[in-house]
């Protein structure tokens, strides 16, 4: 259910209505957008309907939700969300990019890539601490040492830092050194990691699972969202199909599916979607153009002694070549990068 209050209604007026709905056991989910400012209920659904919201002095009028993912759909919120992270914002007309290794590795190679990338406009690290791995027997990731290192490439050089986390139990760890945190394809259906990131205030970039469908895709935001925490980016990442010249297959239709469906900011990882170097410039033009609010790129300086996904990493040299190929065709769309 929607309130939209009107134009004229007063901070005493809000507050009064947000005091009520509370004490009637329902959450409440407050939204000021440019022109309205509107409040989402969460709860049972017979308690709402005896409630005589529209009585309420403020309240203009009272609508149901009819997609399934309330908060993350269009009905609830119609401007775009904006998610401030140190001194950017994702979402609004610059597009961000965040690129590193797949995995964060021993020594020194992590602040050779932030230094780097930094350089280059880069404004979010990214890299691996926690690594879900298909097989048990390959590198798994540091861990907190992992984390320890990307916190402090991200003292050095000012930039963000964007990391997954796998399990409820590191959730803590992770917001103790990450800007944002990363649920992966493997956990975009982990309900419990979903709610426990939910109850945080960091960012959650949430990648789309291999064989999950939009709607299930927008139903695990509103998982994270249920739990107050409304700072999610969607990332599509690949599909599985029966394709096999790829790695998966990137829906880049879902980019303006999502622009339609959803108020948050949209992210693709064509990296992982094409699991080949050499196609991930091509993908993150066309991803560009389709309308997406950022990439998520992987980056090595030397791919054929990374620990993990070397085979779809760019050296320095083509990703500088990237960026500078993307910034005219950002200005060609009206953004910039």
């Amino acid at each position: 259910m929607i309130i939209v209050l009107r134009p004229e209604a007063t901070e005493e007026q809000v507050q009064h209505l947000l005091d009520k709905i509370e004490e009637a056991g329902l959450t409440p989910h407050l939204s000021r957008g440019i022109e309205r400012t509107i409040i989402g209920l969460i709860g049972d659904e017979r308690i709402v309907r005896n409630l005589p919201l529209e009585a309420f002095p403020g309240v203009e009028t009272v609508m149901p939700i009819l997609k399934p993912y309330k908060f993350a759909s269009r009905e609830f919120k119609k401007e775009n969300t904006l998610i401030k992270i140190k001194d950017f914002v994702i979402g609004g007309n610059e597009i961000i990019i965040a690129a590193g290794p797949c995995s964060v590795e021993p020594g020194d190679v992590i602040f050779e890539i932030a230094h780097t990338l930094k350089k280059m406009g880069v404004k979010m690290l990214r890299g691996g601490a926690f690594k879900p791995r298909t097989s048990p027997y390959d590198f798994q990731g540091l861990g907190e040492e992992g984390l320890k290192l990307l916190a402090q490439a991200s003292k050095d050089t000012g930039m963000a830092v964007i990391t997954e986390v796998m399990d409820t139990r590191q959730v803590e760890l992770v917001y103790k050194y990450a800007d944002a945190f990363q649920i992966g394809a493997r956990n975009v259906q982990n309900f419990n990691l979903l709610k426990e990131v939910g109850k945080t205030d960091k960012p959650v970039l949430l990648k789309r699972g291999m064989s999950t469908t939009i709607k299930e895709w927008l139903m695990s935001a509103e998982y994270i969202i249920s739990e107050g925490n409304i700072k999610i980016i969607l990332c599509e990442r690949g599909i599985r199909t029966f394709e096999t010249s790829t790695r998966n297959t990137l829906d880049i239709t879902a980019v303006p599916v999502l622009k339609d469906e959803t108020h948050l900011p949209v992210f693709v990882d064509p990296s992982h979607a094409c699991g080949i170097w050499k196609y991930v410039d091509p993908l993150s033009k066309a991803a560009i153009v389709a309308g997406a609010d950022g990439l998520i790129i992987e980056v090595h300086p030397r791919p054929e002694s990374a620990f993990s996904d070397g085979a779809q990493s760019l050296k320095f040299s083509k990703f500088e070549k990237l960026m500078n190929d993307l910034r005219p065709i950002a200005q060609a769309i009206g953004r910039t990068i």
